[in-house]
C-alpha cells in the first residue's frame, strides 16, 4: 500500500537558518493531499528531502516504508516526482524525452511504448516527434508531468504541476489527478487553491517551516465559510436596490450593471435571505461564492498565526 511518512523532519541552511522545523505527517493508501503555504514556507524543501535531493538536518522521510537516505534507489522505485518545474532537454523530441525516463525506470521497450501512448492520450501531449525546445511552456510542463507518471508509480510528489498551464490544460491535469487518486497516493504542492479544493481529500498548510493545519478539506472549508457572494442578473439592477437587504449585506461592490459583489457574515441563513432578495430584484444568471471557501480558510489561518504556530485540526 502506498505511503508517505515524515517524522520530525527538519532542514536548516547555514545562511538562511531553519527552513523546515519538526514537520510530521503520515498518509497511507490512495488519495490526494494538498500541501499549501506561502512562498518560502518549506513545501519544495519537503519534497526535496523526500526524494533525497537534500539531506535532513534532523528527522526521517520514508516512502512506501523505505528511508530515502538509506537506500535511495529502492525508496524511489515506485515514486514519481515533479519538483521545481524541470524541463526536458530542448534537443530531444517528446518521444525521446519520455523514452529516456522509461529506460531509467528499467521498463521494457514494449512497456515504454505503451506508457508513451497512454500518456500521450491522457495528457494530450504535442506530436511525439516534435522537439521539446519548440514547445510552448505549457506543453513542456505537460511533458515533464508525463515523465513523472511513466511506469505508473504508486506515489506521486507533484510540485506545482499546473504551473504555466492555460485554463483548458489545468482542467485536463486536474481531471487526470482526480482519476489517479483513486489508486495512487498524491502529495500536491500548488498555489492554485482551486486545484487543491477540486482534487484533494486532505490538506496540509505549512507556514515558516511549521505545519499549522492538517485536516480534511471539507472540515477546513466548514471552519471558514466564504463571506463574499457574486450575483449576476439577466437585466440591469441599480445599486440603490440593495439598500432593501438591511443588515444582511455589509457592503456592495458594483462590478457592472449586471454583476455585483456582496459582503455578508458568511452564515447560511443570511445567504438564503440574500438569495431570496436578489430573486425579487430580477432574474439571476449566477449566484455563487466570490472566492473559494478553502482559499478564505487558508488566508484566515495564515493571518491568525503571527508567531510560531501550533497544529490545528485532526485528519
Amino acid at each position: 500500500m502506498p505511503s508517505i511518512d515524515v517524522r520530525h523532519l527538519s532542514k536548516s541552511f547555514r545562511k538562511a537558518g531553519p527552513v523546515l522545523d519538526d514537520v510530521t505527517f503520515r498518509y497511507e493508501g490512495p488519495g490526494a493531499i494538498g500541501y499549501l503555504g506561502p512562498n518560502g514556507a518549506g513545501k519544495t524543501t519537503t519534497l526535496k528531502l523526500l526524494v533525497g535531493l537534500l539531506r535532513p538536518t534532523g528527522g526521517r522521510a520514508l516512502l512506501n516504508g523505505l528511508e530515502v537516505t538509506e537506500n535511495r534507489q529502492a525508496a524511489l522505485w515506485d515514486v514519481g516526482a515533479l519538483i521545481e518545474t524541470p524541463e526536458p532537454y530542448p534537443t530531444q523530441s517528446v518521444a525521446e524525452a519520455l523514452r529516456t525516463v522509461g529506460q531509467i525506470r528499467s521498463l521494457s521497450r514494449e512497456g515504454i511504448d505503451f506508457e508513451i501512448a497512454r500518456l500521450h492520450e491522457e495528457l494530450k501531449l504535442p506530436p511525439l516527434e516534435r522537439r521539446c525546445g519548440a514547445l510552448s511552456k505549457g506543453q513542456r510542463q505537460r511533458v515533464a508531468l508525463a515523465a513523472a507518471l511513466i511506469g505508473d508509480p504508486s506515489v506521486l510528489l507533484l510540485d506545482e504541476p499546473s504551473s504555466a498551464l492555460d485554463p483548458a490544460e489545468r482542467v485536463l491535469v486536474r481531471n487526470l489527478l482526480g482519476r489517479l487518486k483513486k489508486d495512487h497516493l498524491i502529495l500536491l504542492v500548488s498555489h492554485q487553491v482551486a486545484d487543491i479544493a477540486e482534487v484533494c481529500d486532505d490538506v496540509l498548510i505549512l507556514d515558516r517551516g511549521h505545519v499549522v493545519l492538517k485536516d480534511h478539506v471539507e472540515n477546513v472549508i466548514a471552519r471558514a465559510p466564504s463571506r463574499q457572494l457574486d450575483v449576476e442578473f439577466l437585466r440591469a439592477v441599480p445599486l440603490a436596490a440593495f439598500s432593501a437587504f438591511g443588515a444582511d449585506v455589509g457592503a456592495v461592490e458594483r462590478l457592472s450593471d449586471l454583476h455585483y459583489r456582496l459582503r455578508f457574515d458568511g452564515s447560511e441563513e443570511a445567504r438564503g435571505r440574500i438569495l431570496a432578495g436578489c430573486l425579487r430584484l430580477g432574474p439571476i444568471a449566477q449566484f455563487s461564492n466570490a472566492t473559494l471557501a478553502l482559499e478564505d480558510a487558508y488566508l484566515q489561518l495564515l493571518n491568525a498565526t503571527p508567531g510560531p504556530p501550533a497544529v490545528v485540526g485532526s485528519g
